[in-house]
This record gives structure tokens, sequence and C-alpha cells, in this order.
């Protein structure tokens, strides 16, 4: 069964851009990558997309739909009415490239501030033993495919593009999470995620979570509990009291 959709896509790059309206064949079962692909062969050659793997693994094909951020590829158009005009716009908190392509380099340079893994100084590679059970809080992170839609909808740098500096995101949030979760990780991950890269700044809506395509619950999982070891550590008064005394004997 096919029908004729309507689209508004955003054409454009860094200087200038508008929407523009289009009506595109739709057939049954395709997501909106099948009818951008079909926008690109018959009316916009020059549309500029990205696009890997259209499974769903890659993440490269992030945009926003109706204004709501998700994967081209795992938009089923079958969510939509066939009276309903879909509107296709680049990632907001991420400069515009061109068309539906933004500049996200800003993700690839918080990932370099964050210290990899660091086992103990006396701990040879050969020596590393661990059990399942120790790296299973953890485990559900590595599901991420940084397709950076919770770093486009995170308000935190969505609306306020000066914290960019200084905060480095949800995904990278969960990483140092995932970092200090780790049993043979020997550097002070908690400093890091609150003095360098704005553990502060996130107050919780959940909003990443709620678009991530994996269903990873990075705000339950991961940043609510790197915000309350930061707690323990910092701003326990029993613990600020011990924290004293070590530093005098």
């Amino acid at each position: 069964m096919s029908y004729d959709a309507k689209f508004r896509v955003w054409r454009g790059d860094a200087t200038a851009g508008e929407l523009r309206d289009f009506t595109v064949a739709v057939n049954e079962g395709e997501v909106v990558l099948d009818i951008i692909h079909r926008l690109q062969a018959t009316q916009a050659s020059d549309l500029a997309v990205r696009w890997n793997c259209k499974a769903g693994k890659c993440g490269s094909c992030s945009a926003e739909i109706n204004g709501r951020p998700r994967l081209l590829c795992m938009t089923r158009m079958s969510t939509f009415t066939e009276t309903e005009t879909i509107t296709v716009t680049p990632l907001r908190a991420f400069p515009v490239i061109r068309d539906l392509v933004t500049d996200v380099s800003f993700n690839y340079q918080k990932a370099r501030e964050i210290p990899s893994f660091a086992p103990p100084k006396d701990l040879a590679p050969g020596e590393y033993r661990m059990q399942q059970v120790d790296v299973q809080r953890s485990q559900e992170f590595r599901k991420c495919i940084e397709c950076f839609l919770c770093q486009d909808t995170c308000h935190v740098v969505r609306d306020h593009e000066e914290n960019k500096e200084s905060f480095a995101g949800p995904r990278f949030l969960m990483r140092i999470a995932e970092l200090d979760m780790h049993p043979l990780d020997s550097l002070d991950r908690k400093r890091q995620a609150q003095d360098e890269h704005g553990l502060g700044f996130c107050n919780i809506t959940k909003c990443c979570s709620d678009v991530c395509p994996e269903h990873i619950k990075i705000t339950d999982n991961a940043l609510i509990p790197m915000k309350e070891r930061v707690a323990d550590t910092r701003y326990d008064p029993l613990v600020w009291l011990g924290n004293k005394i070590r530093r005098r004997s």
C-alpha cells in the first residue's frame, strides 16, 4: 500500500537556510531514511544527509523529526498518519554544515578530554582478574552507538551554547561513570566529573534517557549514581572530617 506523504525538510548551510515542502511517495514498511533517499533520487539530488548502516547501530543518521531527536533509520513511517506533515531538521545543538548534516566534533573533543582506563601501576596486564558481577552495572553503557541524540536533547547545551566549554554532556558523563564503576580503575573520576566535566550542571530531567535508541537508562543508572558518589566523597561531613584527620596524621 502506497501513499504520498508531505515532508518539510531543512535546506541550507551555516550561513542561511529554510524549510522546504516536498511530496514524496511512501511504501509499506518504510522508515524516514527511505523517504529521504527517495527524495534525493527524485527531487533533491543535492540534499546532504549522513547515514551508514541503516540498522540503528552506527548512529550516523541522527536528526530531528517533528522537533524530536531521532535516528532516521529507526523511525517508521507507520508512526505517522497519512495526512500528517513530517518535518525533518538537523540536530539543533550543533552547527549546521549543510542540510541535515551537522558538525558534531564537539563530542569528539569531549571524548579526548576524558582519561582512558587506568589500572593500578603495580598490576601487570596478565594479572587482571574480574568477575562478571564486577562489571555488570557498567556493561549497559557499552551499548552506546554514539548517535549523540542525548547530547542534542540535553538542554544544558541545547539552549546554552556557552555551557559547552565546561560541560561534557550525558554521553561522556556516562563514560566517566562507567570508568568510576570499574573495579580496577585507579583515577579519581568523581573529582573529574564534578570539577572538569560539569556534572553539577545536570539536573536529571531524564531527557537524555528518553531519546536513547539503545534504551540506556543514562540518568538513573549513570548520572544519578555518579552524583550520589560525588556527594558522598565531597560533601558528607563525616567523610570530610575523616579526610582532615588523615591529612593531619
